[in-house]
This record gives structure tokens, sequence and C-alpha cells, in this order.
């Protein structure tokens, strides 16, 4: 090989590898969202598919998908995970764009085939813990980022919850609660999951924050599907420029 041609094939070769994952890495988005769902011991089998099948629905609902396209870049990069315990957290499916029809189904298809990860004890601190790490390798970019948390019960293990959620906001991350009502609450620990006041309370107390934050109710399928939808498009709008809203 020429001398000369030596230096015209390495840029090359720079330049190509530059068109690859390492130039995707800085790829725009108009918002990061985890969803960050509750298996803890108090979720039984039927919370957790009301959990999945209801996050695997409202990624495709019409209303959702249009209110990303009518985003500054028209798509969004979402991840799941599941927390339990004060160890127990796991990424279900890593971040991945959703633009339209076509990924948000195939989104919603791998998390209704995925395996239950835990039935632990119940650490909201350190699920939030673990989401706000995931912000740093996501391999998108975006003005806003924000943290899913959905749940049965009260932080009983691991550091403060509120603690967590302080840390959180002071990185510039909106954490919003969906919890999931009980109506009858665990002999063994009555106060877990009807905690004084009420769920929804102690997530507005405890563990939600930032801009416009705000806690939704779900107490069956249809309600827990319609409030996840409802918050889903309330979190996309806001990422989306006045402009466009």
């Amino acid at each position: 090989m020429s001398r000369r041609l030596r230096p015209a094939l390495a840029l090359l070769s720079l330049l190509l590898g530059l068109s690859g994952p390492a130039a995707r890495a800085a790829e725009p988005v108009d918002l990061l969202l985890v969803l960050a769902a509750d298996v803890s011991r108090s979720v039984d089998a039927q919370k957790f598919q009301l959990q999945r099948e209801g996050y695997a629905a409202a990624i495709a609902n019409p209303r959702v998908l249009d209110a990303i396209r009518a985003g500054r870049n028209g798509r969004i990069a979402v991840l799941f995970l599941e927390w339990s315990g004060f160890a127990s957290q796991h990424v279900v499916i890593d971040w991945t764009p959703i633009d339209g029809p076509k990924a948000a189904q195939e989104f919603g298809t791998r998390l209704l085939e995925s395996p239950r990860s835990f039935a632990d004890r119940t650490s909201i601190s350190g699920g939030v813990d673990f989401a706000v790490a995931q912000f740093a390798r996501a391999p998108f970019t975006a003005e806003r980022h924000t943290i899913d948390v959905s749940g049965d019960g009260t932080n009983n293990a691991g550091r403060a919850v509120n603690a967590a959620r302080d840390e959180a906001l002071a990185l510039g991350i909106t954490i919003n609660g969906l919890v999931i009502l009980s109506a009858t609450p665990l002999p063994w620990n009555p106060e877990h999951t009807n905690p004084p006041g009420g769920l929804a309370k102690y997530y507005r107390d405890n563990v939600v924050g930032g801009p416009g934050a705000f806690v939704l109710e779900a107490k069956d399928f249809n309600s827990f599907g319609q409030a996840i939808i409802k918050k889903m498009i309330a979190e996309i709008a806001d990422a989306t420029p006045p402009r466009r809203r």
C-alpha cells in the first residue's frame, strides 16, 4: 500500500467509525423517561400483570404516540426497570427510542414476554437511586429527565426515600408517581399498603417532586391503563416546545 494512501485511509476509517454507535450516542430526543415498577412481595400476580399490561398498552396508545410526534424531535427514549428490596433492581428493557407505532408495539411485546425480576421488600429509595444512575448511561440526550414510580406500598428497606428524592431533584430530574391502591390491607403490616392519609398522600409527601410533579391513583386495570396514558401525555407535553403544543 502506498504511504500516501495510508493517511487518507486512516481518516476514512475514522469518519466511518463516527457514523456508527459513537455518533448515535449524541442523538437528541424530547424526553428521557424511566418507568420504574414495584415488584415487591406485596405486589401479587394480579398487580404485576396490571403494571406490565398497562405500560405495554399505554406506550402504543394513539394519544401517547400523537404527543410524542408533536415534539421537536418527534421521539422519546424509554427505559423500563423493576425494583424491590435494597439491592434488588433490574433493567428489563434498556434505553429504547419510541417514535411511532412499530417501535411502541415492539417495546410492549418485549415487556409482556420478560419474566418477573424479584419479590423482595419495598425499597422505593433503592429504585429511585437505581433509576437516577440510568440517565448517565443513556445513549441519547434530552433537556428533560423523568422517573415514573409505580408502587403499592411505603418504603420499608434501604435509606429514607425523601433523601433519594431530594438528590434526584437536585440533578434536575422530575419524579412522578402512580400508586396502586389495595382494597384489603396486608394482614401482617396494614400500614404498608394503606398508610395514614392514604398511599397517594405518602407518595406526594415523600416520593414525587420537580416542576409539575404529580401522583395518580389506580384501583383496577382500566383505571391503571388510563392513569398511565394520562401521565405519559402530560410528561411528553411538558417536553414539547410551547409553539408546538
